[in-house]
């Protein structure tokens, strides 16, 4: 026996269209928040935390424990030196809940990096092929105050700072995301989980400020440091041989930049036909505004057999190739 109910008549043809553009923006706009929870959660999955076992004298209340990244083969980790750099042993415990043994193999006191080896091997997080924008959303991933991997997002803030004072040689990213004590040796990613940086310092000051400056080393430099650490166990840096000053002097206008004042014979500096009083203005694709800047750049040659430098000599720009 049939029934029959209420029948509503379609909708409109222009309402119909106006219901199915809605849709499809809701679709759009959906889409890339799941795909970046999606690639967030696969980027987490390759930062583990570092458990060191400290001497009585170097244990730390604040920072018990400390971030690494997978990378390379999946059984090295990359962290910030600071975390193990005084460990009587190192574990390390995965996103899935694994505690694993690891061995320190290598140290750069210069860059604050250090390099573990595990037995087993992780997913290896993916590096972004291209450098950040200035104001691009970024997120730092790492296991703040030992509380396990979180993450935690902004922007970035700047980049390629460098002679800041934490190490050495410096190519900082900047960025205002939320990073603790813990999450040293972790890692900033991009939105669609791509490595760009290794968690490494705070910039803190004794005043009731939200100041939101934190620094990752870039993955250029990480990655570099870090491939060599792995085979070797130390980084075989390139020397300029030269000695700079900045410019223009404190109190004095004019263009910054990197002077020469002397240069070693023999050296990379002399080889390239480089002389005292050209001022570097450019280096690797980047501004040099002070000498740090310079031996920043420098670090290019450790994955590539030249660099481009651009000079001020008596006025006029040229561009030179360095070499190894």
């Amino acid at each position: 026996m049939a029934t029959s109910g209420c029948r509503f008549p379609p909708p409109p043809r222009e309402t119909r269209a106006r219901l199915t553009s809605l849709f499809t923006g809701l679709l759009v706009a959906v889409w890339p928040l799941a795909a970046s929870a999606q690639s967030l959660d696969q980027a987490m999955g390759s930062v583990v935390s570092v458990l060191p076992e400290w001497p009585p004298s170097a244990k730390r209340l604040e920072e018990p424990e400390g971030s690494g990244v997978v990378v390379l083969d999946g059984r090295t980790i990359v962290t910030a030196l600071h975390v193990v750099d005084k460990a009587l042993s190192i574990r390390i415990r995965t996103i899935g809940g694994d505690i694993l043994a690891a061995k320190l193999t290598g140290r750069d006191r210069a860059t604050d990096i250090a390099t573990l080896k595990i037995d087993t091997a992780l997913p290896v997080i993916q590096s972004a092929v291209k450098e950040p924008e200035l104001g691009e959303k970024v997120c730092a991933i790492g296991n703040a105050f030992g509380l396990g991997v979180s993450v935690s997002c902004g922007v970035v803030s700047g980049l390629h700072r460098a002679g800041v004072g934490f190490n050495r040689v410096e190519d900082f990213i900047q960025t205002d995301a939320a990073v603790n004590p813990g999450s040293s040796g972790g890692a900033l990613v991009t939105e669609q989980g791509k490595f760009i940086g290794l968690l490494s310092a705070i910039f803190t000051k004794t005043s009731d400020a939200n100041i939101g400056i934190n620094f990752a080393v870039s993955s250029g430099l990480t990655n570099a440091v870090a491939g060599q650490l792995s085979t070797g166990g130390r980084v075989k840096r390139p020397v300029s041989g030269m000695r700079l000053e900045p410019v223009p002097a404190k109190g004095e206008t004019g263009r910054l930049g990197a002077r020469i004042v002397s240069l070693r014979p023999g050296m990379i500096g002399e080889r390239a036909g480089l002389k005292a009083g050209d001022i570097i203005v450019r280096a690797g694709g980047r501004r040099v505004r002070k000498p740090a800047d310079f031996v920043s750049a420098m670090t290019g040659l450790l994955i590539a057999p030249n660099l481009e430098i651009e000079i001020d000599r008596g006025g006029t720009l040229q561009k030179i190739q360095i070499k190894k």
